[in-house]
């Protein structure tokens, strides 16, 4: 990889007369060795096309462009065009898409299968955006997500720690941390640190496509109300009685008062099967 000079989001901001927005949830990267750990987790060859979401002044899309063949930039922001455009004006092989990664059809940007996901996205849209990518019909080979630290190590909790978030992923891929980023490599800095989180997408989920509807009704019930036993929140999250609730859960050989989060994925497939032959 050619050599790449430090970008100053700060000063590139200023000369155009913008700051970050708050609102959009705007962290701007500048660390280079940040940087470079994010190409080093997404293992990126020379032919392979990568997504790029939020990509903000172009500091990481740069790297990006100097190691794949095609990089697809999505950017929500009118405004961050312009810097956008001149910075990233050396690499002809970006393409920069403005709209909101949420409401577009990423098979319609993206058609060749095995791409790679490269992103630094806002804390409050992290969830949705991993699902939104997870059940896309044109899947991505890997995910390289940076984002909230505490977020990610959720994500990549094991049965007895579940959250829904860790299990909406890991039904589809493994995750895996690669390094920890500290708040002061980003303008501005905000409040946590960061992980660089690695999700590596399974060939098909885990859950068979036909019960994923279910899997996703079933998990959302068991985790409304956490802090019940399995029986009491499916119990209220489905709208059926405890007593079927329990009846649900001995089929599916799970102690009715286990909590949600102790339950593998394994056990909720069973779940589902009962659930639908009921």
């Amino acid at each position: 990889m050619k050599q790449i000079l430090p970008l100053d989001a700060q000063k590139l901001l200023k000369q155009y007369g913008l700051r970050a927005d708050k609102k959009l949830g705007q962290n701007f990267l500048q660390d280079d060795e940040a940087l470079q750990k994010i190409i080093q987790a997404a293992e990126i060859s020379a032919d392979d096309f990568v997504l790029e979401i939020g990509p903000g002044v172009g500091s990481l899309t740069r790297y990006l462009a100097a190691s794949a063949s095609t990089v697809t930039a999505v950017e929500l922001d009118l405004d961050l065009l312009p810097p956008l455009k001149a910075v990233l004006k050396p690499y002809p092989n970006v393409k920069i898409v403005h709209g909101d990664i949420l409401k577009i059809n990423i098979s319609e940007i993206i058609t060749t299968p095995n791409y790679i996901v490269v992103a630094n996205i806002p804390y409050n849209i992290t969830s949705a955006i991993i699902r939104h990518l997870l059940e896309s019909e044109n899947k991505p080979k890997r995910i390289i997500l940076t984002i909230q630290k505490e977020v990610a190590q959720r994500i990549c909790e094991k049965p007895g720690d579940l959250s829904l978030l860790a299990l909406s992923v890991q039904v589809y891929g493994k995750p895996s941390i690669h390094a920890i980023i500290p708040a002061e490599s980003f303008h501005p800095i905000p409040k946590v640190d960061s992980a660089i989180l690695r999700i590596d997408i399974y060939d098909e989920p885990l859950i068979e496509k036909d019960l994923l509807n279910t899997f996703f009704k079933l998990i959302k019930a068991g985790f409304a109300q956490k802090r019940k036993t399995l029986r009491n929140s499916l119990s209220s999250g489905l709208q059926i009685s405890s007593q079927v609730a329990e009846g649900l859960l001995a089929s599916a050989q799970i102690e009715s008062m286990r909590r949600a989060e102790t339950l593998s994925i394994e056990e909720w497939k069973r779940l589902c099967q009962i659930y639908l032959q009921a």
